[in-house]
């Protein structure tokens, strides 16, 4: 068993050792031969073109992770010479590692070092993806919030504010209003439409319904039956905008229920805390 004394001496080994640039962190192929306690470059090398190979089956571009530079080393008599190197990602390094032999207690230690915070990078990356929809989420209902608002001082109350928000449903799901996108997508009546829409759809309900309420602004529009028609020509031309890109918003799956994202999140950030603690051990 690895002593805590030998493992808070090589976790602050690998963090001392490590660069940032344009906010990634990176190691030195040369230095992190000396970490990894490989005495010869030449079987470091090999260790390296191992770990190239499985960045490439794993479908990660190997240039993004392993960046050939060269190195300016200092020789007898105030001579020097370059010799190839290489930056090296975080996930470049735990390929290495991974390659490395077990027994000897730095590979160990890099192996889950590098593990846990490869993880902690997924975790950040799927949270992210989650944060972005729930913002897009949050930013559509404020949006149609205020719309509700503008239109009730128009003479539009509750119930109508309900039929121009299906009649935009109508225009943007392609001849489907919100009902028939519910039971398309198995989503209960009493639940929004959009806490089951990608995040793509939702930024697209978003941005008709902010035009609608700038035009519904500037040019003073009134009544129910005018503002539909305003608010169906704007889901209409976003509907148009993302069949450019061969976007069909009916025929997008439905996602995760944006209530069980919100635990997500949460069970998200309690790991993504517990490996922080874990990487500081």
């Amino acid at each position: 068993m690895m002593e805590k004394d030998t493992i808070i001496k090589l976790n602050k080994s690998f963090e001392e050792y490590a660069y940032e640039q344009d906010g990634i962190e990176y190691w030195l192929a040369r230095e992190l031969q000396e970490l990894l306690g490989y005495a010869d470059w030449r079987n470091f090398l090999n260790a390296i073109n191992k770990a190239k190979e499985s960045c490439q089956t794993t479908g990660e571009e190997v240039s993004d992770h392993f960046v050939d530079i060269t190195k300016t080393i200092q020789m007898p008599k105030g001579a020097s010479k370059e010799v190839p190197d290489f930056m090296l990602t975080r996930y470049a390094c735990y390929l290495i590692a991974q390659n490395g032999d077990p027994k000897k207690e730095q590979i160990a230690f890099a192996q889950s070092y590098f593990a846990i915070q490869t993880r902690k990078q997924e975790l950040l990356e799927e949270r992210i993806q989650l944060m972005e929809r729930l913002q897009a989420r949050e930013k559509l209902a404020a949006t149609e919030t205020e719309l509700s608002k503008n239109i009730y001082e128009r003479g539009v109350d509750n119930s109508g504010f309900a039929r121009i928000r299906s009649n935009g449903d109508w225009a943007m799901f392609g001849g489907y209003n919100t009902s028939d996108m519910k039971r398309k997508l198995g989503v209960k009546e009493n639940r929004p439409l959009a806490d089951f829409l990608p995040t793509i759809t939702i930024t697209a309900k978003q941005l008709a319904t902010e035009i609608t309420n700038f035009n519904v602004k500037k040019n003073n529009l009134n009544g129910e039956s005018t503002i539909t028609s305003e608010h169906v020509k704007n889901n209409q031309d976003v509907r148009t905008l993302l069949g450019k890109s061969g976007i069909k918003p009916e025929n997008l799956p439905a996602e995760e229920d944006i209530k069980k994202l919100e635990r997500r999140v949460k069970s998200l950030d309690k790991e993504i805390a517990k490996k922080n603690l874990k990487g500081k051990a």
